[in-house]
């Protein structure tokens, strides 16, 4: 029995945040080596460049936040998501509630973090926290979660609480966790594809939805939800960036009209 508990435990802890760093690092480190080659530079938001001591000086950091920060917290929710009902046991649940547990996580998450994040954007929580993050005024993709280990916790607790008051099983966990890294990776890339899903899926925000957010003073910037956009659209915090994209569309279509 102890062994049991003993393997779930490592599996639950050490395989989450391994599953973690994985799918990060993997989703995250191409776009810094895109960037320098300066390849696909015809879908970058901004013409600006990180420098590649920037970029190495964030790979440093990330790793010391994750270690010090990111794994301790996997190692002490473990008791409280086992308490809710978390197992790694067979049988597995089915895809119809894998699905409404991870629809439910998405629409929980973006709503304490749009709250969380627009708390943050307060001059004094601004000034000592949050401006970390916003060092990076040209994102890629691991500036995702570069970040004060303040808010690293505060806003970490948007990705957690839904799992955390479910207690599913943990390969929905883990699902949720990659999914979650990618979209955020994606948010902070820097790039505006044709293929990038906020051209397809309706409400999701995106690259270049997220870019505005930091191309801005932290006084105007808006655009403050995590994955998709509702959250801003009803409190009108993306307005900015509504009137930029409409004022776009139009010199577009004078351009084309004078073509």
């Amino acid at each position: 029995m102890a062994s049991f508990v003993h393997a779930s435990w490592l599996l639950a802890c050490l395989g989450s945040f391994f599953l973690h760093e994985s799918v990060f690092f993997l989703s995250g480190l191409p776009f810094i080596f895109i960037e320098r080659a300066g390849w696909l530079s015809k879908y970058k938001i901004q013409t600006k460049n990180n420098s590649p001591a920037a970029q190495e000086k964030c790979i440093t950091r990330l790793l010391l936040y994750h270690f010090g920060v990111n794994l301790p917290v996997m190692l002490f929710s473990y008791p409280v998501f086992k308490y809710m009902g978390m197992r790694s046991s067979l049988p597995l649940p089915s895809w119809k509630v894998v699905l409404v547990q991870i629809i439910f996580y998405f629409i929980l998450e973006d709503f304490v973090f749009y709250w969380g994040h627009r708390i943050l954007h307060t001059k004094w929580l601004y000034k000592n926290v949050h401006s970390v993050h916003h060092e990076y005024a040209t994102p890629f993709g691991l500036t995702s979660e570069y970040a004060h280990p303040a808010e690293i916790l505060f806003l970490g607790f948007a990705t957690i609480i839904g799992p955390a008051i479910t207690g599913p099983h943990l390969i929905t966990l883990w699902l949720w966790m990659v999914l979650r890294v990618l979209e955020t990776v994606e948010a902070h890339c820097g790039y505006h594809f044709p293929w990038s899903l906020s051209n397809f899926i309706p409400l999701y925000g995106g690259a270049d939805f997220h870019d505005y957010h930091h191309r801005l003073l932290y006084t105007k910037s808006g655009n403050y939800s995590s994955t998709f956009v509702y959250m801003d659209w009803v409190f009108g915090t993306d307005k900015g960036y509504r009137k930029l994209k409409a004022l776009k569309s139009t010199e577009v279509e004078d351009g084309s009209k004078q073509m």
